[in-house]
């Protein structure tokens, strides 16, 4: 089953989190899709909704590339009830 799930990111190191983010997207695993990428105005916070088969994935994925540089909360999403965010 294909879930939204949130990723909620305190940044420590702004260039080198965003940096990482960017080369990750390019690996996605199969029939995984990024849907959002927004930060802060000041760059200490950051929230990436990503679809995906769970959270444990989702967290396995943007750990291994951009853990060393954020603190980040998973959560899975309420698509249904969620703005602009497909279903």
């Amino acid at each position: 089953m294909r879930m939204h799930v949130m990723a909620v990111s305190t940044i420590s190191d702004e260039d080198r989190f965003w940096g990482s983010l960017k080369q990750a997207h390019g690996r996605l695993p199969k029939g995984a899709r990024w849907i959002l990428a927004v930060a802060s105005t000041d760059g200490t916070r950051a929230v990436n909704v990503i679809v995906h088969d769970s959270v444990d994935g989702v967290r396995d994925f943007v750990e291994g590339h951009a853990g060393s540089f954020a603190t980040t909360e998973y959560f899975q999403a309420d698509a249904a009830n969620a703005v602009g965010l497909p279903k």
